[in-house]
């Protein structure tokens, strides 16, 4: 049997394969934030196309955190029981959920959130040049108790799991970059490493608490910022070290924080720029003692098995390929060996397209 196909554990929980499915933004909830019938039928659709454990988007964990319209919510209890209809329809067919919980810090909008967004420091957002308000002390404390009520919404809601966002240029991204956490307080320390690192342990302990030692805590994790002055590979890999110890139960890997959105190319077909974030991969798993979920271009059976024979992670994740094939997992079983999504990005052009591939290729 291909290794895709054995079951393996992240923390408490065993995942029937390796396959997971990325936290994609699906666009499809009401303006608050709360769940509808077609994203309850989405989840339902992936589960049963015997996805290990499928990630949800991004869901915000407070009104000012919010970075999209139509983005999925967390913020408030009153949201738990649509929240429960996503697990339900998850389990119904033996599949696991884990909520991506986040804060957009600066990226996001006034005309989003109602007010000018906040940041670690007051430094613009690339692509929109909008200039943040810089978080008072007071303020990133109750973020960070946020993190925490978020993720005991997301336990109470049925969920198996939770991952923290550390990545593509979001406020825990922030505030661990030099490029973009100039604070001399506790939270940045003049830009030294253990500063920056300040805010995600305190998020991770809040979690921790919420959710209790046996629920499993994850972590996406920018591996590179690729901008000047921003995080690099050895710095990831100090974060991911302390998060190892802290007790974080898996690590998926990805990169590019703002303008700089290398996690998502559109030169990757089968046999062709698969699997961009597998050198760092396989560096961070050399280095700490928890699961590895590689991300990045992942489009063949043959690279991904390669992937986990050679032990450069432990899961391969994908978005786009199951945006356009929800039922990948259940053709590569049958025999297929590359999916068929030819990396053009047109799922992620409106709000419809995130739920559906519009592409002719």
């Amino acid at each position: 049997m291909s290794i895709l196909f054995t079951p393996a554990n992240i923390g408490t929980i065993r995942i029937k394969n390796r396959f997971v499915r990325s936290a994609t933004n699906d666009r499809a909830t009401t303006e608050e934030g709360r769940v509808t019938d077609e994203l309850v039928d989405y989840y339902g659709t992936l589960a049963r196309g015997e996805i290990g454990l499928i990630i949800t988007g991004h869901s915000y964990i407070h009104p000012l955190g919010k970075g999209s319209a139509r983005q999925l919510g967390v913020y408030d209890d009153s949201l738990i029981a649509g929240l429960r209809r996503l697990t339900d329809s998850v389990h119904e067919t033996d599949g696991k959920i884990a909520m991506q919980i986040t804060h957009a810090g600066r990226q996001t909008q006034a005309a989003i959130i109602g007010e000018t967004p906040v940041a670690p420091s007051a430094i613009p957002y690339g692509l929109q040049k909008v200039m943040p308000r810089e978080l008072s002390g007071a303020e990133i404390e109750a973020i960070i108790e946020d993190f925490g009520k978020a993720a005991g919404r997301a336990r109470e809601a049925g969920f198996d799991a939770v991952q923290l966002h550390g990545a593509h240029g979001y406020l825990i991204n922030q505030f661990l970059s030099p490029f973009s956490n100039k604070r001399t307080d506790k939270w940045g320390r003049g830009g030294s490493s253990s500063g920056r690192f300040t805010f995600l342990e305190a998020v991770y302990k809040s979690v921790r608490e919420r959710v209790g030692p046996d629920f499993p805590v994850t972590i996406k994790l920018a591996m590179r910022d690729f901008v000047e002055g921003g995080l690099q590979v050895d710095d990831c890999i100090d974060i991911a070290s302390l998060l190892a110890r802290l007790g974080i139960d898996a690590i998926e890997t990805s990169g590019g924080f703002s303008g700089a959105m290398e996690n998502i190319r559109r030169d990757v077909l089968p046999g062709k720029g698969e699997a961009y974030f597998r050198k760092e991969a396989s560096r961070l798993k050399k280095k700490v003692d928890v699961p590895v979920i590689l991300v990045g271009g992942l489009r063949s059976k043959e690279v991904m098995e390669a992937i986990l024979n050679a032990g450069d992670a432990d899961f391969v994740s994908m978005s786009r390929p199951f945006i356009r094939e929800p039922d990948l997992v259940i053709k590569f079983k049958g025999g297929e060996e590359a999916t068929s999504c030819v990396s053009c990005s047109k799922c992620s052009v409106s709000r419809e397209v995130e739920l559906k591939c519009l592409s002719r290729g």
